[in-house]
């Protein structure tokens, strides 16, 4: 890859020939430390690669802003001689697309970021959600000490797990009333609209089976697929909790907020039956300890 950034740098203009130098440079340079000698090296070294070019990038735009350059870059490194080259060359592609969606450089995000606003334009109830969901939740996550790969579907579900409700009736979002069986049953469908729609937008394929999954409990009482434990993807877990927590503290047509003190009451209460005990533990003990602020910005 190094060499051939080289070779075809000789075509580029003087300043674009610079950059694709320094970034050639810089996959040459580490290109020792990558060879799989030891796995957990060999990822490291990978991830300070794709450091240095987010560094060559950075300080390109700043010494050439009136023709800045985006890049989204994509990485994948495994230890299981059973991966084919074909499946990890997959996972690299999607997550360069995870990390198009999130600086929304991708165009094909445009369409996914219009569906938010129609979604936002038409339903009151998830005005700010989308955006409250996102700090709490990669804020845990970081606090918990996921890795890069989990906090960037974390981030993207904490946006986009609702996306589904353009499917479901006003009728049903706007009801001041309880639900009722029947219309608890089709807003339980926002799901698989979401899950759906996001097989049709490629920026969200990879967290296609998140947005699925977002409403099942601990005790396998959730819906659609009826998942239980840790059968639940972390991220959706870390999210049931966070999607609470932000539910109970903000108006919802058929009751007002609850305070925050309430809210952690219910989540210790519900913790083992709808919510993963460890993640509420440690959520409520962030909470009880640093402040609401520390969650909130």
């Amino acid at each position: 890859l190094g060499s051939s950034l080289v070779k075809y740098g000789d075509f580029l203009p003087d300043a674009l020939e610079d950059l694709f130098r320094s970034l050639a440079v810089c996959i040459l340079q580490n290109h020792p430390k990558l060879i799989p000698t030891d796995s957990s090296y060999l990822i490291g070294g990978a991830e300070k690669v794709f450091e240095r070019i987010r560094e060559e990038i950075a300080a390109f735009n700043q010494a050439t802003p009136k023709i800045p350059l985006s890049i989204s870059v994509g990485m994948a490194t495994t230890d299981d001689p059973e991966m084919s080259t074909r499946d990890l060359f997959k996972e690299a592609d999607n997550n360069m697309y995870r990390q198009k969606l999130l600086s929304n450089s991708s165009a094909r995000s445009a369409i996914v970021q219009a569906l938010m606003t129609a979604l936002e334009a038409r339903d009151f109830i998830t005005e700010g959600h989308a955006d409250r969901m996102h700090h709490l939740a990669v804020r845990l996550g970081q606090n918990l000490g996921l890795s890069d790969r989990s906090l960037a579907d974390l981030h993207l579900l904490a946006r986009f797990h609702d996306i589904g409700k353009v499917g479901i009736p006003d009728r049903i979002l706007f009801k001041a009333g309880p639900l009722t069986p029947d219309e608890r049953a089709e807003m339980q469908r926002h799901c698989e609209i979401g899950h759906r729609i996001a097989f049709t937008a490629p920026d969200l394929v990879p967290i296609a089976g998140l947005i699925l999954k977002h409403h099942e409990w601990w005790n396998g009482k959730g819906y659609p697929l009826g998942l239980n434990g840790h059968d639940i993807p972390l991220e959706c877990r870390l999210l049931a909790i966070v999607d609470a927590y932000d539910a109970m503290t903000n108006d919802r047509p058929y009751r007002k907020a609850m305070a925050h003190d309430e809210a952690l009451t219910e989540l210790h209460r519900c913790a083992g039956i709808q919510f993963d005990p460890d993640l509420t533990a440690a959520f409520i003990k962030q909470v009880t300890e640093n402040g609401r602020s520390n969650l909130d910005g």
